[in-house]
């Protein structure tokens, strides 16, 4: 096995350089080392060949000399760290100071250097962990979109395709009208369009193995063939931009998801999109109560400025734990008009009770920020009772129907107490 050779510190840097003798297969020792970058937000360990060249780290990394076949390159030092690199060999008992003090610091809350070690690189760990959960959630959506982008295409040139069936039915009718005066020709019969300005003749090919009428019966047949396709195509492709809908509002999930660093909301959205999770009723009783309460841990929660609880999901499978599984039939449901977001519940203090304007515009506010028009300086926002939305049979998690709603024009915020 490899034997550690030498152990140095980089002056005035928190990189720490193990270097070892490793034997191949004949005895022949060669140097590789091991580079723990101890630096904060680009913190890795890093593992370099004699070259130096960077051979595999703990975490992606980007940057020039970080990235897998660079030659390894320090990041660049922060501005503050300046003064004491500087001091270094001008006043080495200051700087023993300082180093002291930064090895204190890194060390707070652990008994042992090694102890704050094996906790930086556990830290270190679960960032690797979350972002190739993150990446991996987010390429399986990619996929997911690109495929049903890609069926929505053909299927779009297909009901081009079948845009001739009006050619078919006008063709049995010439045929049809024509049948004692068409003039044929092999494969060409000369017809007299009537029900075009002025009569003209037109030319219209044939098979030449059919006589008029079987031509007329096989336009027919074509033109029926062709109306059916297309209204199919168009059901398909109805059903297709609902499903591309959902996805795109998973997606916007998950991205709000990622940037808040939320380990145990990733955790839930992967579990869900991993398997095959289907729709299914609202549940009842006992389990209802139990499945409502794991929807309000799932849920960011906030407090209006008249003491209203505001709910707001986290992702789609959290929208639907809260609107069909938290939220009572008189709260108060809203979600931006026309774009992707969060599910929002105003929760209501009685069945008879009218909550206030005030209350309604801030979770407005609030559904407005947590969705795709968050940038927006205005957003539209539906609102009504959550007995008015409903799940439409087999529809992916997120995606409901509205009965009845209003709408306001608010601007995007998020200034209310969280709880």
């Amino acid at each position: 096995g490899a034997s550690l050779s030498s152990l140095t510190k980089d002056d005035g840097e928190r990189i720490v350089r193990f270097t070892f003798a490793v034997p191949d297969a004949v005895g022949d020792d060669h140097a590789a080392m091991l580079v723990a970058q101890l630096t904060g937000r680009t913190a890795n360990l890093f593992l370099l060949d004699e070259r130096g060249r960077v051979r595999d780290s703990m975490r992606p990394s980007r940057g020039e000399g970080q990235e897998v076949g660079d030659v390894y390159t320090a990041p660049a030092a922060r501005s503050e760290a300046a003064p004491v690199a500087d001091g270094a060999s001008a006043t080495p008992r200051k700087n023993a100071t300082t180093t002291r003090k930064e090895l204190t610091i890194e060390r707070a809350g652990f008994a042992s250097l090694s102890d704050a070690l094996d906790g930086h690189y556990a830290r270190l760990e679960r960032e690797r962990a979350f972002d190739s959960r993150a990446v991996a959630a987010t390429s399986r959506l990619g996929r997911e979109i690109s495929k049903l982008r890609k069926l929505r295409d053909n299927l779009a040139r297909d009901l081009a395709a079948h845009g001739e069936a009006e050619a078919h039915r006008r063709a049995g009718d010439l045929l049809l009208a024509n049948i004692g005066t068409a003039e044929r020709n092999g494969g060409t019969v000369r017809l007299t369009d009537f029900y075009a300005e002025d009569a003209p003749v037109v030319e219209l090919e044939i098979d030449e193995g059919r006589s008029l009428q079987e031509e007329a019966a096989h336009r027919f047949a074509r033109y029926g063939k062709a109306k059916r396709a297309a209204q199919e195509i168009s059901e398909r492709l109805k059903t297709i931009g609902t499903e591309m809908s959902a996805l795109e509002e998973k997606r916007a999930g998950l991205e709000a998801i990622v940037a808040a660093r939320d380990e145990d909301a990733l955790a839930a959205f992967t579990d869900v999109e991993g398997g095959a999770v289907k729709s299914k009723a609202p549940p009842r009783g006992k389990r209802a109560k139990k499945e409502g309460g794991q929807g309000l841990r799932a849920v960011r929660r906030y407090r209006s400025s008249d003491g209203y609880e505001i709910l707001v999901g986290r992702g789609p499978r959290e929208n639907d734990q809260l609107t069909f599984r938290v939220a009572r039939s008189y709260d108060t449901w809203l979600h931006a008009a026309d774009y992707p977001g969060s599910h929002v519940v105003v929760r209501s203090r009685s069945r008879d009770e009218q909550v206030p304007h005030r209350a309604i515009v801030e979770a407005a506010q609030l559904a407005a920020n947590f969705s795709k028009a968050a940038k927006d300086s205005k957003v539209a926002v539906n609102y009504t009772q959550r007995k008015f939305v409903s799940k439409p049979k087999g529809a992916v998690p997120g995606l409901v129907y509205l009965s009845s709603f209003r709408t306001l024009l608010v601007e995007p915020r998020e200034e209310l107490e969280r709880i």
